[in-house]
């Protein structure tokens, strides 16, 4: 089954420096059928001002991720870890019993970013940061994985839970496929372009809700690029 949640649809405020649209309820949005999928709990699709940012805040026991669209995001925090995270990558913080930081686009331009929380398998544990950049050449050739919790993608960035993130670029006309495992789900999200995804069209930007379902065969219509959490 899978569930096209188009982004015209989505939970939206504009704070004039933050336009944010939320896959799922968060802050003043709520819809009580859009609560999570599987312990995915937050998808924001934010959209950041140059020269402004998220000023210093606190998060405990949460996994949040962070994919960069466009321009790139600048994180400090209390445990003294500083870094640029730019259009492609990902930063992953591991808030556990507590961790206070900020991010900050310095850029020139917009930043556009997708914000992603998994509730951890486990609370209580250290906090943690880190950021990888990827090589770009490698996501021609299917979904790449980006930050995972599974032993056997050592070469991603560790996350604490039973989910993974991938990401594709594909060009029109190519497809690439992307296999789950019984039981689980998935949450995609074209970040640009437009794509058929086992029998269903999404556009830039809109979500793809997917439960029982093998496989998933991903066709770009136009140039796209795709992003995925497998959750539990």
């Amino acid at each position: 089954m899978l569930q096209l949640r188009p982004f015209n649809s989505l939970g939206a405020a504009n704070h004039g420096w933050l336009d944010a649209h939320h896959h799922f309820s968060f802050a003043s949005y709520h819809d009580p059928r859009r609560m999570h999928w599987g312990n995915l709990r937050v998808w924001n699709d934010d959209v950041i001002a140059s020269g402004t940012g998220f000023p210093q805040h606190p998060h405990r026991d949460m996994e949040i991720i962070t994919y960069v669209r466009e321009g790139a995001i600048t994180h400090q925090d209390n445990l003294g870890n500083q870094g640029r995270t730019e259009a492609g990558d990902v930063q992953v913080m591991s808030a556990g019993t507590g961790i206070a930081h900020s991010e900050y686009n310095l850029e020139d331009g917009p930043t556009r970013i997708f914000q992603i929380w998994i509730i951890p398998d486990k609370t209580g544990e250290a906090p943690s940061w880190g950021a990888r950049p990827f090589p770009k050449g490698e996501r021609n050739e299917g979904f790449v994985t980006l930050a995972s919790g599974r032993a056997e993608d050592d070469q991603s960035l560790r996350i604490r839970a039973d989910a993974r993130l991938v990401a594709a670029t594909l060009k029109a006309g190519e497809t690439a496929e992307y296999a789950l495992g019984a039981g689980r789900r998935a949450y995609l999200v074209p970040a640009t372009g437009l794509i058929d995804v086992n029998g269903v069209q999404a556009a830039e930007r809109d979500g793809v809700a997917v439960e029982d379902e093998r496989v998933l065969r991903v066709t770009a219509l136009q140039d796209s690029e795709i992003v995925l959490v497998d959750v539990a």
